[in-house]
């Protein structure tokens, strides 16, 4: 009798099989789409993908038994934790601020830490650069058919507003995800280092193309601004010449597509003129927006060094506004129902250090964001100086740059917080990593 001939094992394709170390990252991103676990303001799938890749961080850490950080990148992500704990043990409630503490942690030291550790060279950075835009083009497509079919969120009376999954809580949250993704796109498709593959930049200026349109329709004027400075940098970066091209042909495709939009196009100008009158004739949102910016600021002339305690803002805002402060702001449709939502923050990442962590908050949180930003253009220029691509080096840029503009003018908070997390990652990976994939 012959033996029966034994069953091969299950082996994954040859990329999957490469990129499996990375399925923790990629799940974080995937479920960036999928709603809160337990209603608003609640945890997220997200949330959970970012536990396990942090825990499959440590393990591959203990693993290879070597060194995971240099001493400049230890000190870079373990300066915000100094300001995050101060903060905390100021906190009027203990519970309050443990969740708090846990939170920044999560957002600003760890998850980054994970991404900085789990990406092993160029081809991870430019695997999870794409999985972002797959995410942007799903987000951005539920977006625009929210628009055409009026089943968005409210936005002038209209349920115009494109949000994608992030419903009308979030209005923030497919603008972030669209914003992010086409920077990504932008970055992979404007790597100028001689040799480069053009098939990969052609779908990636497609997917560039495309992405603007729900980026224009989610109507948010603090992701137009952040998306139009970091684009504009990342130009420059790859080259002043082409930087002029490119600007004045998307003037042109911008003309026409605001032409072309219909009854969109008056919505959309009117939207982008708002942006020049937030001094002489501000909307209520605006009103609102200084009004908490100057009671993050006497919270913080109250407590200069500390603040006022980790999550301590909502506990001090009626004592420090003025009377122009409105109860809340008010979101329906895309499948919710009207509901009056308290204003719980400045929406300002800046002001919203100061006044809770301080001096000290703004020195090791903002000093960490700042010293990510020098690392990684030093890098570009030593990546340009040796030839070297420049495709990952201009999305970390660029990421990071949307995420520092777009602090001016909203904060963490809400189901799509966990990508801030991965672009600080990113931009951490490319700054900091001492691997050899890393270096230019």
């Amino acid at each position: 009798m012959h033996a029966a001939a034994a069953t091969p094992p299950l082996t994954l394709p040859g990329p999957a099989r490469r990129a499996a170390h990375l399925f923790p990252l990629l799940a974080v991103i995937v479920l960036l789409a999928t709603p809160p676990l337990g209603g608003d303001g609640s945890a997220t799938a997200a949330d959970a993908a970012c536990g396990v890749l942090v825990v499959w961080a440590l393990l591959r850490v203990l693993r290879s038994g070597e060194r995971p950080l240099s001493r400049r990148a230890a000190i870079v992500m373990g300066l915000p934790v100094t300001g995050i704990c101060v903060a905390a043990m100021g906190a009027a409630d203990p519970a309050t601020a443990i969740a708090g503490l846990g939170r920044y942690l999560q957002i600003f030291v760890l998850v980054p830490l994970a991404v900085l550790l789990v990406l092993r060279d160029r081809d991870d950075f430019r695997l999870a650069a794409a999985a972002v835009v797959a995410l942007a083009l799903f987000e951005g497509g539920l977006g625009v058919q929210q628009y055409l079919t009026s089943t968005g969120a409210s936005y002038m009376g209209e349920d115009i507003r494109a949000v994608g999954t992030f419903g009308a809580s979030d209005i923030m949250g497919m603008a972030t995800v669209v914003s992010c993704g086409l920077l990504c796109s932008i970055g992979l498709a404007l790597d100028p280092t001689p040799g480069a593959s053009r098939t990969p930049r052609r779908a990636a200026l497609g997917c560039a193309a495309l992405l603007l349109v729900p980026l224009a329709v989610s109507f948010s004027r603090g992701a137009w601004i952040a998306t139009a400075v970091a684009a504009c940098t990342m130009l420059l970066l790859s080259g002043v010449r082409r930087a002029l091209v490119v600007l004045v042909a998307l003037a042109a495709a911008g003309v026409v597509f605001i032409g072309a939009s219909g009854s969109g196009s008056q919505l959309l100008q009117e939207r982008l003129a708002s942006i020049t009158q937030v001094e002489s004739a501000p909307d209520q949102s605006v009103t609102d927006r200084y009004t908490m910016w100057a009671a993050a600021e006497l919270m913080w002339r109250q407590s200069p060094l500390t603040g006022v305690g980790l999550k301590g803002f909502p506990d001090h805002r009626d004592a420090h506004s003025s009377i122009a402060l409105s109860s809340g702001s008010d979101t329906a449709g895309a499948g919710a129902a009207f509901k009056r939502q308290p204003l719980l923050s400045p929406h300002n990442m800046y002001f919203l250090v100061l006044s809770e962590q301080g001096l000290i908050g703004v020195v090791t949180l903002v000093g960490a964001w700042a010293a990510l930003l020098v690392a990684g253009v030093r890098r570009l220029r030593l990546a340009r100086r040796h030839g070297a691509p420049l495709d990952c080096a201009l999305v970390a840029t660029g990421l990071l740059t949307w995420l520092l503009v777009d602090f001016f003018y909203g904060d963490i908070g809400g189901p799509s917080t966990a990508l801030t997390a991965l672009v600080l990652g990113l931009a951490a990976w490319w700054g900091l990593a001492a691997r050899g994939g890393a270096r230019p």
